[in-house]
């Protein structure tokens, strides 16, 4: 039996086979036997015991410490992304203006907001909100939490919005100038809608990160899920199986997340397959052209 030529690489021989099974199996024996010096190193110290994961039998464990840090974690995360969000769209659609004094501002504080380490932004909003009073004292730390999640994700999601416009073909530019739209109107009824569908990927990914990235906000005594498992660690001298835990949900969200993102993707993908081309509303083309003429083909 034959086997079929590839046009995008050289179908391995007999030997690389052989070879590349070998790698595998290599690759998985040192996984196996570092996941098992891991947990030796646990059992050994006895972290696997019952006394140090019965509390988490207990809801007013998860009540007093995990629930309340899940709930900082959340609410930080989704403030900070969706504000993230609609910085990111101004500031990418701001990057592709006209005017070059417009597009050089924007493009230097997206660079500028991306090279600042969260971290350092998270203590440097945190000292200067304490020293102004700008928030009460109880919303302090989330302030300084979602403002520098939203000002280093918004700046990732700027550059995310200004390349999937750009990945778009020049064609749908030019067929919306050509049936006369202005430049808002083009960009809000031709390439906007493409790119987003196009983007969406690389858009929850960050969501993601900002997930992630709320656990910093340990640093400025912020209630989230991983300051809460330190608490719990100490309280009941099982900081090893608490941060297992937390680690766990961490990962459920993450994946929850990341399975609405794909399920949204492919409904958006299947509808314009449905729909087909993209029309433009009669009350929105300038000039003499025809309504609902179809821009795409």
């Amino acid at each position: 039996m034959t086997r079929q030529a590839s046009v995008l690489y050289d179908s391995p021989g007999p030997a690389a086979r052989v070879r590349n099974i070998a790698y595998s199996v290599l690759v998985f024996a040192v996984v196996v036997a570092a996941g098992w010096f891991v947990y030796r190193g646990f059992a050994d110290k006895g972290q696997f015991t019952a006394e140090k994961w019965e509390p988490f039998l207990d809801g007013a464990v998860w009540s007093t410490y995990i629930l309340p840090g899940l709930r900082g974690t959340v609410v930080a995360a989704l403030l900070s992304i969706v504000l993230a969000l609609v910085i990111g769209m101004i500031f990418g659609i701001a990057r592709l203006s006209d005017h070059r004094w417009v597009r050089w501002t924007a493009g230097t504080i997206v660079e500028i907001a991306r090279a600042i380490p969260v971290l350092i932004l998270m203590i440097f909003l945190f000292a200067l909100y304490s020293e102004y009073d700008l928030f009460e004292s109880e919303y302090l730390a989330l302030g300084a939490v979602v403002t520098a999640l939203t000002i280093y994700n918004g700046s990732v999601i700027a550059e995310i919005v200004r390349a999937g416009i750009l990945s778009l073909p020049k064609g749908q530019t030019e067929a919306g100038v050509a049936l006369g739209l202005r430049k808002g109107q083009l960009m809000r009824l031709i390439l906007l809608p493409q790119a987003i569908t196009a983007m969406l990927p690389a858009l929850i990914s960050q969501m993601v990160v900002a997930l992630k990235d709320s656990a910093l906000g340990y640093v400025i005594t912020y209630e989230e899920v991983v300051r809460s498992a330190q608490q719990l660690g100490a309280a009941e001298s099982n900081t090893i199986p608490a941060l297992i835990v937390v680690a766990i949900i961490m990962i459920v969200l993450n994946v929850l997340l990341s399975t609405i993102a794909t399920s949204l993707e492919k409904r958006l993908r299947s509808g314009r397959r449905k729909r087909g081309a993209a029309v433009v509303p009669a009350d929105s083309v300038i000039g003499d052209a025809a309504p609902g003429v179809d821009i795409t083909k």
